[in-house]
């Protein structure tokens, strides 16, 4: 069987790495992405391209020299993302626009930069990594979720779009799992005149041991593999503990007040 090709932003750690560990040793070529190569000099996971998912110039260089070296690309794995925290109110414009342009405008202009090469192959894939998150407005993550969120409706349209050309796109959405996450997500400061002190200080701490306790990365790459492997993959996935995608089927079920009262006990506030 021909040897596929998979492209993984963010593949220099975190979830990114462990998709891609795990791919290669299912016998996929995997290439990974990163901002600056030069900060992974003994990185060999597997190889490694540089690529700024907010820079289309490094999007089409890094997609040539794919090509130039494989010919195709058989599945892109928009895994690259940044988290953000804060009240909605203290999160500066700027910084809200920075994380739609990781977590939302980066992943379109991936798609937009490999659809063409696929079209030809008359072949491909395409996994967008979102959230749990993105199902749910979460206090204190509001711009994560909704950055999340955008990308499964975008993910939602897009695979109509593409269906005649024989490329299939698909969501997977993660719980919580121990990465690195927090050390790179930007959080607005707990301000001590803010009337936002208390809550968003206890909230954010819940939401840094929620990361520290979780689950161990390789269940996404177990479920990427699943997805590949799929020969009509659904619309969307999750993977997570059971409360967490329990927590999905309650919002479908529930009154809109009584599943916002379960995540302000959650939150405790």
């Amino acid at each position: 069987m021909e040897q596929k090709v998979v492209l993984i932003t963010g593949g220099s750690s975190g979830i990114g790495k462990s998709i891609g560990i795990f791919l290669k040793l299912k016998g996929f070529k995997v290439y990974g992405t990163t901002r600056s190569k030069a900060k992974y000099p003994d990185f060999d996971a597997f190889d490694l391209l540089e690529l700024d998912v907010k820079k289309e110039a490094t999007i089409t260089a890094a997609i040539s020299e794919l090509i130039k070296r494989e010919a195709k690309i058989d599945v892109l794995i928009n895994n690259a993302g940044v988290g953000i925290t804060g009240p909605i109110e203290e999160t500066p414009n700027e910084e809200i626009l920075k994380a739609f342009d990781t977590n939302f405008h980066g992943p379109i202009r991936m798609m937009k930069g490999v659809l063409p090469q696929m079209r030809i192959q008359k072949s491909g894939l395409i996994i967008n990594i979102t959230s749990i998150a993105g199902y749910m407005g979460l206090p204190y993550r509001g711009i994560y979720s909704a950055s999340k969120g955008a990308l499964e409706l975008v993910t939602e349209a897009m695979r109509m779009e593409i269906k005649d050309f024989g490329i299939q796109m698909t969501n997977l959405a993660p719980g919580d799992f121990a990465t690195n996450i927090a050390s790179g997500r930007y959080h607005a400061p707990v301000h001590k005149d803010s009337p936002y002190q208390k809550p968003y200080g206890a909230t954010l701490t819940a939401i840094n041991n929620d990361v520290d306790s979780g689950g161990d990365p390789i269940q996404v790459a177990h479920k990427v593999f699943a997805v590949i492997n799929s020969s009509s993959p659904k619309v969307h996935y999750k993977v997570g503990d059971f409360m967490q995608k329990f927590s999905l089927l309650l919002k479908k079920i529930l009154p809109d007040k009584v599943y916002e009262k379960l995540l302000l006990n959650h939150y405790k506030l």
